[in-house]
């Protein structure tokens, strides 16, 4: 896997790799801010390898690059470090795959992604629809960043895939935005999700059930298995513009078993980002 830099960037056409360590906007449990590292550390393990399921290896595929992790400042001017430094990738041509960090740091690239691309169709794979019209006296809290998104830019079209924590609050948001939620006790192992036009995802790792994932701050029993959410992945229509992987709580995963499992979805997130 190639490095990118301001001196070697990513070519046109390339998927760049950018880890953002901020966990500012946890609600309950701080710890995602180490996941970048970790998930690197899953993905370079020598139990396995660098290949897709379809056969695809990134190891030295010429078109897969890693950014590194940002260095962030103040909280309070994280977003729109976040925001410059994904528009600057785009602005290259190229794709970015975003590794969280907690769920707030969905707006700040998506609002990157929105300058470049214009309304978006976003999946967002998750136990929760992070709809919040504020949450714990945060209105940018990891439990808001839609809310805040569809605020800014009402065009842009959400589908929820793993909801299962549905409150009064969250259902009377999703019918005031337009969401298309499908909650988990609906799923039929089917896609139900037909983008038309450019695809977003954002892939919080509590969609997947506890037994699959435990290493998150808010594990929520009754997800999609780790084998579901990869036939989801592969065979989404594309094309794949765009995507972030968030709530890995290192902390919580000792064994390092969930960021295996980050891995392995990042791998596969990686190859259908590359399709054209």
């Amino acid at each position: 896997m190639r490095r990118a830099s301001d001196q070697e960037p990513a070519p046109p056409g390339a998927v760049v790799l950018l880890g953002v360590p901020l966990d500012e906007n946890a609600s309950f449990l701080r710890g995602a801010a180490l996941a970048p590292g970790r998930i690197r550390e899953a993905l370079l393990c020598g139990s396995s390898n660098l290949c897709t399921e379809s056969g695809l290896d990134l190891a030295d595929h010429p078109l897969v690059y890693d950014a590194g992790d940002l260095s962030l400042s103040a909280p309070e001017q994280a977003f729109a470090e976040i925001e410059a430094a994904v528009a600057r990738l785009l602005s290259q041509g190229t794709k970015v795959l975003v590794l969280g960090g907690d769920h707030s740091v969905a707006l700040p690239v998506l609002r990157a992604y929105r300058s470049h691309f214009g309304p978006l169709q976003v999946l967002q794979l998750d136990a929760h629809p992070d709809l919040y019209d504020t949450f714990a006296g945060n209105r940018y809290s990891h439990a808001c960043p839609f809310a805040r998104l569809l605020e800014e830019e009402p065009r842009i079209r959400l589908a929820q895939v793993g909801i299962r924590t549905m409150n009064p609050h969250q259902r009377h948001q999703a019918a005031r935005f337009g969401v298309q939620v499908h909650e988990m006790r609906h799923w039929n192992g089917r896609t139900p999700f037909v983008p038309q036009g450019p695809l977003y995802v954002s892939l919080d790792l509590d969609v997947l059930d506890p037994a699959c994932a435990p290493g998150v701050s808010h594990p929520e029993p009754g997800g999609l298995t780790t084998r579901e959410l990869l036939s989801l992945l592969q065979s989404l229509p594309g094309p794949i513009v765009g995507a972030d992987l968030v709530e890995l709580n290192p902390l919580r995963d000792p064994l390092g078993l969930t960021a295996m499992v980050a891995a392995k979805l990042v791998k596969e997130l990686l190859g259908r980002m590359l399709e054209a």
